[in-house]
């Protein structure tokens, strides 16, 4: 018969490891499974590695994994899956089928029920007439996952119907809103005068614990309402029941899982970070993943669930030249660290919870360090947020993107790229210049001129560049702007090569400044020409038609 491996996430709680473990004993008595063990992916022992090897231990080549989760989250979704496949690379023609989340189902919305009336128990509430003057306030995980957090809210409204409750109010312990002092908040204003807040957990935990304290917080603020905190679902026999359904499920390949509303799947407004994001398991301190143990410790809350970065381009300058999912991701972040050329007005459009990190690096002025960036990067993924850097341009045009990307891969934070349009090529054609045209310019090198000719550390082979016939753009060479006309007239570009500067390109002060290689550098200091700005040098710079100029 085929193995059970109940996995479940961890927990710091002694309680809810406790609570767990007498789950997975409660099924084994059952005897209905010939065989079960129960595992963790991070935080507790016993680690999934250890159920798993105990079945195959005992000549079992095939497993059912019953994910102990309520929600389809990043849990159930990605993370336990990842695990088992690891299980499977350390157990060759290991074999095992996947159950779906436990909720929503009416056993525990029954469970749930029962835990609520508890909660009255003794206040002469649990009859139906005195239900109708008590709201209940279900307070779930919270996730980053929009689908997984609807579903507290799909139980919230089958909790409601038919069981005689003034109300019943979802809300979320973290990573979501509304919050547990939200929630409560809007009851009180609905009028409520009984209040009875139920936690949407399987298991004791920290994140319980903040429930009843908030709830209790929220109690001595308001002397005139009864609050009351119900227990979690905990070990019990429904809840023992619903595995062996799963599993049963699972065996039978019935699993009717919803991937319509899956943001790894679909795009999701504000999480389209997540779709296709590759599944990775967690690294559990007991597990020696890689042949050495991870020894850090996990001293949060697992706030974490789980953060990422998005190194973003945000385009040239104007507000609605960036990307659809550039936007997408902004709209859904916790953090943004931005720097000084990045579209500045959608900034003003983010929620006032959202922390705003100024990166800039102004020339001959103040600057953040590459060092800097990164570590914060890394720190606030690692606390369970979701972080955009937002870059001007393209993040892979000068913008030190692949650094960070870097920065992030060995921390082990998921890292995504969103390319944006840079502004090599879009300030040129806000001016009217195409950088290629037929018959005219069939190349085009974009260059960074922040290191003058002759510069130690400059990459730039100018003497070639001198040589091509086609397009350059110049990025970063307001101060070097004469220098690099000198250089590339002395090794044989054309003096009369017509170049077009474009300070500010896309905003309502943007100008152009024609002149030729030879005179650049000084119409330039002539004319003020500061940064942004991008110098366009060959034939193309003559076919400008559109686009202010001085």
């Amino acid at each position: 018969m085929t193995g059970l491996v109940i996995v479940g996430h961890g927990t710091r709680s002694a309680a809810g490891v406790d609570q767990f473990a007498a789950l997975v004993e409660r099924v084994r008595r059952r005897g209905d499974v010939a065989d079960v063990e129960g595992g963790f992916i991070e935080l507790s022992r016993p680690p999934l590695t250890d159920a798993v090897g105990a079945l195959v231990a005992r000549g079992h080549r095939a497993v059912a994994a019953l994910p102990l989760v309520l929600t389809a989250a990043g849990h159930g979704k990605g993370d336990i899956p990842a695990a088992m496949g690891r299980e499977q690379q350390r157990h060759p023609g290991l074999t095992y089928r996947y159950g779906r989340p436990l909720g929503p189902h009416p056993l525990l919305h029954d469970a749930l029920e029962q835990r609520i009336d508890a909660a009255l128990a003794g206040a002469d509430h649990t009859d139906t007439a005195e239900r109708a003057g008590t709201w209940v306030a279900l307070i779930g995980r919270g996730s980053t996952d929009p689908d997984a957090n609807a579903e507290v809210a799909k139980v919230a409204r089958l909790l409601w119907e038919g069981r005689g409750y003034a109300g019943v109010e979802p809300g979320f312990i973290s990573l979501a809103q509304p919050s547990v002092p939200a929630v409560l908040e809007r009851l009180r204003r609905l009028g409520a005068r009984r209040i009875v807040v139920a936690p949407y957990f399987l298991f004791a935990g920290v994140l319980p614990d903040r429930i009843v304290a908030q709830s209790a917080q929220f109690a001595a603020a308001h002397p005139d309402l009864d609050v009351r905190v119900a227990e979690v679902i905990g070990d019990c026999d429904a809840l023992a029941d619903l595995v062996l359904e799963r599993y049963a499920e699972a065996l039978g390949g019935d699993i009717r899982m919803n991937c319509d509303t899956c943001a790894y799947r679909v795009l999701m407004p504000g999480f389209a970070d997540k779709v296709g994001r590759p599944q990775r398991p967690h690294d559990h301190p007991d597990d020696p993943v890689g042949g050495h143990h991870h020894q850090h410790h996990h001293g949060h809350d697992h706030h974490h669930d789980h953060g990422s970065v998005a190194v973003v381009g945000g385009g040239p300058g104007p507000d609605d030249l960036i990307t659809v999912r550039a936007k997408a991701l902004l709209d859904a972040a916790d953090v943004v660290v931005v720097d000084r050329l990045a579209p500045q007005g959608l900034l003003a459009g983010l929620p006032p919870d959202v922390l705003v990190i100024d990166a800039a690096k102004v020339p001959r002025g103040p600057s953040m360090s590459q060092d800097a960036i990164n570590a914060a990067l890394v720190a606030h993924a690692r606390a369970g947020r979701r972080v955009v850097r937002l870059k001007g341009g393209d993040p892979y045009v000068f913008g030190r993107g692949h650094e960070e990307v870097l920065a992030c891969r060995a921390a082990g934070v998921p890292v995504s790229v969103v390319p944006g349009v840079s502004s090599a090529i879009a300030a040129p054609a806000l001016a009217g210049v195409p950088v290629t045209h037929r018959g005219v310019a069939h190349d085009v090198t974009i260059v960074s001129g922040h290191l003058p000719p002759g510069h130690p550390d400059s990459l730039v082979d100018w003497a070639a560049l001198a040589r091509a016939r086609g397009t350059v753009v110049l990025l970063m060479a307001v101060d070097t702007i004469a220098k690099i006309a000198t250089v590339l007239i002395e090794h044989g570009r054309a003096p009369d090569t017509p170049v077009l500067a474009v300070q500010d390109a896309g905003l309502p002060h943007q100008r152009s400044v024609p002149a030729r290689l030879d005179e650049i550098g000084a119409v330039a200091a002539r004319e003020g020409i500061g940064p942004p700005a991008v110098f366009v040098l060959g034939p193309v710079a003559a076919l400008t038609s559109t686009g202010p100029t001085n």
